[in-house]
C-alpha cells in the first residue's frame, strides 16, 4: 500500500503516524549543494527555515580534524528521546531518597524526530550542504504561537540595555518586562517571557559571582585613573575583606568647594546585600536642596572607620568644614574630634528631641502645653544663651522635672545643639538637623534595595547623581528664564531677583515684604559714626536694634540672621528703606546663594575602556537611532500617509537586514555584561584578591540571638513530665508527638492526636 501526502502531511500505511513536511517558499528551503562560508551562517538561514516552517532548530553533533570542523548536523529542536528517571512511589518512608521523590514537573518536548540537515567541509573553507531531511515526526506551531518557543525568546541587545536601565532606577525585571509589554502592545510583541527577564538578572548575578568586591573597587579605580579631579580609596580587614570604601568625583569637589561650610553626614542601611553601611555626605546648594559631596560604604561604625572614612574625606578635598551635623553617635564623635580638631560638630535637634516624650513619661507626653513650652525655649534662634539657661531651669522647675537623669546629660550638652550657643557663629544656623541627611537617605533608598551587589549599587548610585544633578539645572534654568512677581515697589526687590536663585528670593522676598508692611522705625540714634535704629513689629511688643553705618554700609541686627543663614533680615530691609538704599548692599550677598555660583558646565564622562570598545560604541549608536527615530515619529504622528509611507521604509530595511549574511552574535555576551556593569571580570582562573564582607552586626540590629519558632522554644522548654512520659508516636522521651522525627504524615500525626484523653465541651 502506498502512502499519501497532502498538503505536506504523509500517513504512513503500516502504523498510521503521520509526517509533516514544512511548506515554504523554494528560496527558504535547504538544498543540497547550497553553500555557506560559516557554520554560522548555515544555522542562521536553517533557523529562518525553521520559523517559516513553525519548528525551532539547534545545532547538534560534529566532527572534527586538526582542529577544524569537518561535518555538522542542525537537527529539529524535538530530536532525540526524553530522558527518564524511575521514581519509587511505593517506598514514601523517611529513609526514601527523596531526589527521587521531589522532581520538578517539566514535560519533555522531545519526539525523536529525524528532520536534520548536514553540512561538509569543501576543499575551498566553506560549508556545504550534503544532505536535507524534512519531515517530521510532529506537527509544526502556529504562526501566532512562535514567539513562545524558546529559540524566538532571546533578549536582544536593547532589551538587556533596557532591563539594565530599569534596574538602575530600581525596578526589577518582572515590572521591567509588564513596562515593555504594555509599550509594545502585547505581550507576543515584546518576543521574550519575564522569566527570560529574570534569567538575564541571574546571568549578572553569575557574571559577577565571587568578584564582585574586585569589580566594584577596579571601576572606581578605572574612573580614578581617567577621569580628573577623581577620588577613591579602600582599605581590608586582617581577612582581606573590604572594610571601607570611599569615592568623591569632580563635580562633587567642585560643590564642596562653594557648599561646603556646613555639612551633614549619618549613615544609612539596607542599600546591598552585604549589609554594608552606606554613608554619604551631604550639604545645602544654592537653591537650598541636598548636594551630595561624597559617597561611601562601611563594614563597622566604629570610631577607627569613621577617622578612615573622615581622613580619606580631608585627603579627597583638601579642607575640613566650618559646621559638621550629626546623631548622637558616640564613634562619630570621637572621630570628627580626631580627624576635624577645627570643625565645630553639632548634634541633631531632631534626634533628640523625638526622644523627649519618652523620656518624660506619658502624662507630659501628652500634654500640649509642655510641648509649646519646650519648643519654645529650644528651637528658638532668638535667645542668649543666658537667657536659654534661665528659661530651661524654669521650666524644669515648672514640670518637676529637675530629677530627670535624661534631660540633665542633654543640658550638659547644650552647646552642642541648642541654637542659642550657635547664634554668634558664621553660616551655623544653615543646618540645625541631620534632616537633610534623612531626606538624603530616602531619595537613596528609592534606588537601591538589599539584593544589590556592590557592582550594580555603584551604578545605581551614579543614576541617583544624574537625577540629582538634572533637577539641579532644571532650577537653574528656572532661575534664569523666569520673573516672579513682586510684592512692594521697593528697589531691593527687584535686584534681589537678578541676584539670588529663584527660591533662596522668595525668602528674601518675603523679608522685603514684611519690613515694607509689619515693621517700623520706634526711635534711632547716632552711635559715632553709625545710627541705632530701634524697628518694632507692628502691635507687638519687643525691640530689635539695628546698626547701620551708612559710609561703609556696614549693618548689624540684633538677631544675627545674617550670621547664621547668611541673608539679610527684615529688621535690617526695614532700615535699608527708611535711610533710602536703593542698591543692594554687595558685601551682604553671599556667594554661596547666588544664581552665578561657579561650577562646571560639563563634568567628565567615564568610559569603560580609554580606548573605547565595540559595546559602548554599539550603545552610542544604538541611542542616537532610537531618538532620531522618535523625533521623526513625533512629527510624523499628525499625517497618516507619511507615518505609513515611513513605516514601510522601516519594514523595507528590516527585510533587507533579516536578508543579509550577519553573524550569529553581533556582540560577545560577556562584553555586553561588562558594558552593562561598567567593569570587567577578573580572569577566571584566579579567585578575588579583596573578599566581601561577612557577618556585620551594624548598630541597632539586635542582639546576636537567633531568632526562634514556637515550637523550637517550646521543645527546650521540656517539662519533668514530658521527659518522663514516653513519646505517643515512637514511644521515645525526650520529646513529643509534635515533634517526634518519625511522624511523616498527616495521617500519623492524626492518630497520635486520637489517642490523647479529651473531651468535647458540653453545651
Amino acid at each position: 500500500m502506498m502512502s499519501t501526502t497532502v498538503d505536506g502531511v504523509r500517513i504512513c500505511p503500516t502504523t498510521g503516524n503521520q509526517y509533516y513536511t514544512p511548506i515554504v517558499p523554494d528560496s527558504s528551503k535547504p538544498v543540497v549543494g547550497m553553500h555557506f562560508q560559516s557554520i554560522d551562517s548555515a544555522f542562521n538561514f536553517y533557523k529562518k527555515y525553521a520559523k517559516l516552517s513553525g519548528f525551532e532548530g539547534r545545532k547538534h553533533t560534529q566532527s572534527s580534524k586538526n582542529g577544524v570542523v569537518i561535518r555538522k548536523y542542525f537537527v529539529c529542536a524535538k530530536e532525540g528521546s526524553a530522558t527518564s528517571c524511575a521514581v519509587d512511589t511505593v517506598n514514601d518512608s523517611v529513609g526514601a531518597d527523596k531526589k527521587l521523590n521531589d522532581r520538578r514537573r517539566r514535560p519533555s518536548k522531545r519526539t525523536g524526530c529525524k528532520a536534520h540537515i548536514r553540512l561538509s567541509l569543501t576543499p575551498k573553507n566553506t560549508y556545504r550542504i550534503s544532505h536535507v531531511f524534512e519531515e517530521h515526526n510532529h506537527s509544526f506551531v502556529d504562526e501566532e504561537d512562535y514567539h513562545l518557543l524558546a529559540s524566538s525568546r532571546k533578549l536582544t541587545f536593547t532589551e538587556e540595555q533596557l532591563l539594565s536601565d530599569f534596574s538602575e532606577m530600581n525596578i526589577g525585571p518582572v515590572r521591567a518586562f509588564n513596562l515593555m509589554r504594555k509599550i509594545r502592545g502585547g505581550f507576543d510583541k515584546v518576543g521574550v517571557t519575564s522569566t527570560d527577564c529574570k534569567n538575564f538578572k541571574r546571568d549578572i548575578n553569575l557574571f559577577i559571582g565571587e568578584f564582585d568586591v574586585d569589580m566594584a573597587v577596579q571601576r572606581l579605580m578605572k574612573k580614578k585613573l581617567y577621569l580628573p579631579n577623581f577620588s577613591c580609596e579602600f582599605y581590608c580587614d586582617e581577612k582581606g575583606a573590604l572594610a571601607g570604601l570611599f569615592w568623591a568625583d569632580e563635580e562633587m569637589k567642585l560643590n564642596y568647594e562653594v557648599f561646603g561650610d556646613v555639612m551633614s553626614f549619618d549613615a544609612t542601611f539596607r542599600t546591598n546585600r552585604y549589609d554594608l553601611v552606606f554613608v554619604p555626605f551631604t550639604g545645602i546648594d544654592n537653591h537650598h536642596h541636598n548636594v551630595t559631596f561624597a559617597g561611601s560604604l562601611l563594614a563597622s561604625e566604629t570610631a577607627e572607620s569613621y577617622k578612615w572614612l573622615l581622613q580619606s574625606f580631608l585627603k579627597a578635598f583638601g579642607v575640613a568644614p566650618k559646621v559638621v551635623v550629626t546623631d548622637q553617635d558616640a564613634a562619630m564623635k570621637i572621630a570628627i574630634r580626631d580627624v576635624f580638631p577645627d570643625t565645630r560638630h553639632r548634634l541633631c535637634m531632631w534626634h533628640i528631641m523625638i526622644k523627649v516624650s519618652e523620656k518624660v513619661g506619658t502624662e507630659l507626653s501628652q500634654d500640649e502645653v509642655f510641648k509649646e513650652d519646650i519648643c519654645d525655649v529650644v528651637w528658638t534662634d532668638a535667645l542668649e544663651p543666658a537667657q536659654f539657661e534661665t528659661q530651661w531651669c524654669d521650666l524644669m522647675i515648672k514640670y518637676n522635672l529637675t530629677s530627670n537623669s535624661w534631660l540633665s546629660d542633654m543640658y550638659n550638652l547644650r552647646s552642642d545643639w541648642i541654637p542659642a550657643y550657635y547664634r554668634h557663629e558664621h553660616m551655623s544656623g544653615l543646618m540645625r538637623t541631620t534632616s537633610r541627611s534623612e531626606s538624603e537617605n530616602h531619595f537613596f533608598g528609592q534606588l537601591t534595595n538589599t539584593k544589590l551587589s556592590l557592582v550594580e549599587f555603584l551604578s545605581h548610585f551614579d543614576t541617583a547623581m544624574e537625577s540629582q544633578r538634572f533637577k539641579r539645572s532644571k532650577r537653574d534654568h528656572d532661575t534664569r528664564y523666569t520673573q516672579p512677581r513682586m510684592k512692594t515697589n521697593y528697589e531691593l526687590e527687584l535686584e534681589a531677583a537678578k541676584i539670588y536663585t529663584r527660591g533662596i528670593f522668595f525668602d528674601v522676598q518675603e523679608e522685603i515684604r514684611l519690613a515694607c508692611k509689619n515693621y517700623m522705625c520706634r526711635r534711632e540714634e547716632e552711635v559715632g559714626d553709625s545710627i541705632k535704629f530701634y524697628i518694632l513689629q507692628v502691635n507687638l511688643p519687643g525691640l530689635h536694634e539695628v546698626l547701620f553705618t551708612p559710609k561703609d554700609m556696614v549693618i548689624k541686627c540684633s538677631c544675627n540672621r545674617y550670621e547664621q543663614y547668611g541673608l539679610l533680615c527684615r529688621h535690617a530691609f526695614c532700615v535699608l528703606r527708611l535711610c533710602g538704599i536703593k542698591e543692594f548692599p554687595k558685601k551682604y550677598v553671599m556667594g554661596r546663594w547666588t544664581r552665578d555660583v561657579p561650577k562646571k558646565t560639563k563634568v567628565s564622562s567615564f568610559d569603560q575602556n580609554a580606548a573605547g570598545n565595540q559595546v559602548e560604541r554599539a550603545s552610542s549608536i544604538v541611542r542616537e537611532i532610537m531618538t532620531a527615530t522618535e523625533h521623526i515619529v513625533n512629527r510624523l504622528v499628525t499625517n497618516i500617509d507619511l507615518l505609513s509611507s515611513y513605516r514601510d521604509q522601516v519594514i523595507e530595511s528590516k527585510l533587507k537586514v533579516d536578508s543579509a549574511d550577519l553573524p550569529a552574535e553581533s556582540l560577545d555576551k560577556n562584553a555586553r555584561l561588562a558594558n552593562i556593569l561598567h567593569a570587567d571580570q577578573p580572569c577566571s582562573s584566579s579567585s578575588a584578591t579583596i573578599l566581601p564582607p561577612s557577618g556585620i552586626r551594624n548598630k541597632g540590629c539586635g542582639s546576636n540571638k537567633r531568632l526562634k519558632s514556637f515550637r523550637e522554644v517550646s521543645s527546650s522548654r521540656v517539662s519533668k513530665k514530658t521527659k518522663t512520659r514516653g513519646c505517643l508516636i515512637c514511644g521515645g522521651h525526650g520529646h513529643n508527638s509534635r515533634t517526634c522525627k518519625m511522624k511523616t504524615t498527616v495521617a500519623d500525626s492524626r492518630r497520635a492526636v486520637s489517642r490523647v484523653c479529651w473531651k468535647p465541651a458540653q453545651y
